[in-house]
């Protein structure tokens, strides 16, 4: 009975493929909305304000951190729940696939979040003048949120790493 429940439990991360399969469905979505904010800008270029055209400029550079952001968390969350990637020898290779585990994954997740938040606030100091203040003040505190737990994460992942490599050089 116990062997079952252990193969059940363990081939269950298989329900986790189709989860992976639609964020690369979301990177497909974010895609087409990326075109389409370059196809809308493109007619009006010469008309567009410098700090219009930057605004739209810094929702593209959102966009493609977000699409970074989805591809790491597909293909290494696939390889690390569920199955290795069986990629040929003769294809191109991502360099860091098979080498970013579950720990290293959320500290570049947590970082994609800060830089994703920082260029967000960027965009939102662009058009100030328009945000109420009190607004802009809850925004930086978000932000600072970000990156006060990205560094949190780093320092306790760091922590348990020195931890371990004082283990393994204690029973060598």
């Amino acid at each position: 009975m116990e062997r079952f429940v252990e193969n059940l439990m363990y081939s269950s991360r298989w329900l986790l493929a189709p989860v992976y399969i639609g964020l690369s469905l979301g990177l497909l979505a974010l895609t087409i909305k990326f075109f389409q904010e370059i196809f809308h800008i493109l007619p009006n270029i010469f008309s567009i304000a410098e700090s219009d055209l930057i605004l739209v400029l810094l929702s593209l550079v959102d966009m493609t951190l977000v699409g970074g952001l989805l591809v790491m968390v597909m293909l290494s969350g696939y390889e690390n729940f569920v199955s290795k990637l069986d990629i040929a020898e003769n294809k191109e290779k991502l360099s860091w696939l098979g080498k970013m585990d579950s720990g290293s994954l959320k500290n570049k997740v947590a970082a994609s979040i800060v830089a994703i938040s920082s260029i967000h606030l960027l965009r939102v100091f662009m058009d100030a003048r328009n945000i109420a203040n009190d607004k802009l003040m809850w925004y930086v505190i978000i932000h600072l949120t970000f990156v006060l737990s990205a560094f949190v994460m780093g320092w306790l992942d760091q922590m348990s790493r020195n931890e371990k490599a004082t283990k393994t050089q204690a029973t060598d």
